[in-house]
């Protein structure tokens, strides 16, 4: 029986979209957060606490473009011109995060809360510009025999716009409980405070995505709302309701690693529910993913590349985690002691 590259190849760049959400996620959301952090103090120990990983995270950015360009170049070559906008603006606000992340650390003065500003700002329109193109997807984009028919702002429609604000209110979830989880007091007590109000955002906007996505195809109404596919499906939503419920007990609990670990949760059940909705279509409602793929042999050949890669790039991410390990601090970064 022949492997079905292409599925896997899905799945590869699937598990690679969210890796990227969650852990690029979670320090988009400090710089989200950053202006309304009580002091410079708190500051200096959100940077602390990502420090060590910002870098290392935009790996799964890198490296969810090469997969689709190698696995589904059809794929590429047609949403790519659909989404130019918002994502040279992605790419643009992290290259003005990053230096600003830099520069902060070596200014003083009034130029340090410039950069405050460019941190913060870059980071609030990347992640608004990946909601946009996250968006702008679930919500279509015009084809005409496998070629993008579209206009160049086609993709400013207002799902796009709500999905892209709903992200930014989910990074800043992400960033609020990594405080938690990463950042010592009185900086964690901050992102205790900031956690539910960005909970109760994130959720308002996830129930109006997941009700509104089965009004843009009747498809996917009748894959979540008919026998016998809803009581197979219907459990993902009840696990996202389950973890929304306990990001928002343990908050206030002293296992400061859990709210963190729910929220990964909760962001993967929503993908998973989104990917659910819009299988098997690499470009919805016009390409599938075998469609959209590159020849077996051609597939072949990327997975081997892929198989040596991607469990490099897990050890090493997951070897930065234990290696800075502890809480943050303003002044030192970490004391490499537990988590809690």
């Amino acid at each position: 029986m022949t492997l079905d590259l292409p599925l896997l190849f899905a799945l590869v760049l699937a598990l690679g979209v969210g890796l990227y959400v969650t852990m690029d996620g979670f320090d988009l959301g400090i710089g989200i957060l950053f202006p309304f952090a009580p002091s410079d103090r708190d500051r200096d120990c959100m940077m602390n606490s990502i420090a060590p990983f910002w870098d290392g995270n935009e790996t799964w950015l890198v490296l969810g473009g090469a997969i689709m360009i190698a696995a589904f170049p059809v794929a590429y070559a047609t949403l790519l011109p659909a989404f130019y906008v918002p994502i040279v603006v992605m790419l643009f606000a992290l290259i003005f995060r990053g230096i600003a992340f830099e520069f902060r650390f070596r200014s003083q003065g009034r130029y340090r809360h410039l950069w405050d500003w460019i941190f913060a700002g870059g980071s609030a329109l990347a992640a608004f510009a990946q909601g946009l193109v996250l968006g702008g997807f679930i919500d279509g984009v015009p084809v005409r025999d496998g070629v993008f028919v579209g206009t160049t702002l086609g993709f400013l429609r207002p799902f796009a716009v709500v999905a892209g604000f709903g992200l930014v209110a989910g990074y800043a979830l992400l960033g609020a409980t990594w405080l938690i989880f990463k950042a010592e007091e009185p900086t964690g007590g901050f992102g205790r405070r900031a956690a539910r109000p960005a909970l109760y955002a994130t959720l308002v906007f996830i129930g109006i995505v997941s009700l509104w996505t089965p009004f843009l195809y009747p498809a996917i109404a009748e894959r979540w709302f008919k026998l016998p596919n809803i009581l197979f499906l219907w459990p993902v939503p009840l696990v996202t309701a389950l973890m929304a419920f306990v990001i928002w007990r343990t908050i206030p609990s002293r296992f400061a690693h859990t709210p963190f670990l729910a929220t990964i949760a909760l962001f993967l059940l929503a993908f998973l529910g989104l990917g659910i909705s819009l299988f098997p279509y690499a470009v919805p409602r016009s390409i599938t993913i075998w469609q959209a793929a590159n020849p077996h042999a051609t597939l072949a050949f990327v997975a081997v590349g892929v198989a040596i890669i991607l469990p490099i790039t897990l050890a090493y991410l997951a070897f930065s985690h234990w290696i800075f390990r502890g809480k943050a601090r303003p002044d030192a970064g970490y004391d490499g002691g537990d988590d809690d």
